[in-house]
């Protein structure tokens, strides 16, 4: 059993130590495949701190651990970020990491350093009140999130060996408790045509009329796509994110076009069916449907990739894991958590979508704020999410 008043009480004496981690990381810009400065800030606290373990692993994941139970659990944050879009937008410097008003300014704050800077600072206080549970919790800051999401887990599980028994994603929950999200695919579609001169179109078949047929009839499958049967993580969606057409000239018939497409996936879809999806809708103005493949080098000079689809994943809410975050959070704060799920894609894709590793979610900061100008975090969350994390590896089941 956790003692929860020392946990939340150091929890709270070390709110502006987290915030200041916070901002420093924030100021050490992270885009991907450049998370390596981020990376040796993060190694410096753990040493700090007292970390038993600290590592990169062959992608440029750093992986740190306290204990050394025979079971594992893994608190995981991706610490790359997009990049800040039109800067006009943006009222501060997107890397300022002020803290001013209650919040901790700057790109990455809620998506995801936030989390990360949390997890330090629960490293620390499980250092410091001597835990020596049956868990080995690990700390892993993950690389490559923003542009190829569970690639980093891929990476963990299937060449460095590490696959925990359970697992917690700190994304920005707004400190609830999550316990799925809809999974997703990215499809390219292709389209031939027959190229003729502009002045006589109808020597020609026009590749771009072809997609044009078939980004309306995406649009209506977007509207008939359904539910899952439980309706907790809701309607599957199908977006198309880019049209392209070329042809010999500005003056000619398009003899090849394309459209890129985001595809949410809801439970009981699969990358099958939504491949189907897209030609049926499309029907014989379709050339191809593809899925294309990631691939690129770390900031350590890895190069590793996969394909573009990431499963759907979820675990019931009467699961040990569930169970126990819910434990922790109650004898923190005397009430239970809200319970719900993530809108947008995270690591859990891989977790436990591909490998089935029990896995909860539980961040400090909003989704919202996520990839928007402006971005923030609230200083009051970082306490919230440090407790629950020292907290939780107390209430595994043992």
């Amino acid at each position: 059993m956790a003692d929860y008043s020392t946990i939340k009480e150091l929890a709270e004496k070390y709110t502006d130590d987290t915030a200041e981690v916070l901002a420093r990381l924030v100021q050490t810009r992270s885009y991907g495949g450049e998370e390596g400065a981020v990376l040796k800030v993060i190694e410096e606290y753990c040493k700090q701190y007292g970390f038993h373990e600290v590592r990169y692993d062959g992608l440029g994941n750093l992986i740190a651990r306290i204990g050394s139970g025979e079971r594992a659990i893994a608190f995981d944050a991706h610490i790359d970020t997009v990049q800040t879009g039109d800067v006009s937008q943006w009222t501060r410097d997107p890397f300022s990491g002020a803290i001013e008003d209650g919040y901790v300014h700057g790109r990455g704050t809620s998506d995801q350093k936030g989390g990360a800077a949390s997890m330090l600072t629960a490293g620390r206080i499980l250092v410091e009140t001597g835990y020596t549970g049956p868990y080995s919790v690990y700390f892993t800051f993950t690389v490559f999130e923003e542009d190829c999401d569970g690639m980093c887990w891929r990476y963990i599980v299937e060449e460095e060996g590490l696959r925990p028994d359970f697992a917690v994603s700190t994304e920005p929950t707004s400190c609830r408790l999550y316990r799925g999200h809809r999974g997703r695919m990215e499809m390219e579609v292709a389209f031939k045509g027959i190229s003729a001169h502009g002045s006589a179109p109808e020597r020609g078949e026009n590749a771009a009329y072809k997609a044009a047929r078939t980004v309306l009839a995406l649009e209506q499958l977007n509207e008939e796509l359904e539910p899952d049967v439980d309706r907790f993580l809701g309607k599957g969606t199908i977006v198309v994110s880019q049209v392209g057409a070329h042809g010999p000239s500005q003056c000619a018939v398009p003899d090849t076009a394309s459209l890129y497409i985001d595809r949410r996936l809801t439970w009981g879809e699969t990358k099958e069916l939504a491949v189907e999806q897209v030609k049926k809708a499309g029907g014989a103005d379709i050339e191809s449907v593809t899925i294309p493949h990631y691939e690129n080098t770390s900031w350590k000079g890895t190069t590793y990739g996969q394909e573009l689809y990431f499963p759907t994943w979820k675990i019931d809410e009467d699961h040990p894991l569930v169970q126990s975050g819910v434990s922790a959070y109650t004898g923190l704060h005397g009430k239970p958590p809200i319970v719900d799920k993530w809108t947008f894609s995270t690591n859990g894709v891989a977790i436990c979508g591909k490998y089935e590793i029990p896995l909860i979610g539980f961040g400090p900061g909003d989704e919202d704020q996520a990839h928007a100008p402006n971005e923030r975090l609230r200083v009051a969350d970082l306490p919230i999410a440090t407790s629950f994390y020292a907290a939780l590896p107390h209430e595994l089941p043992q």
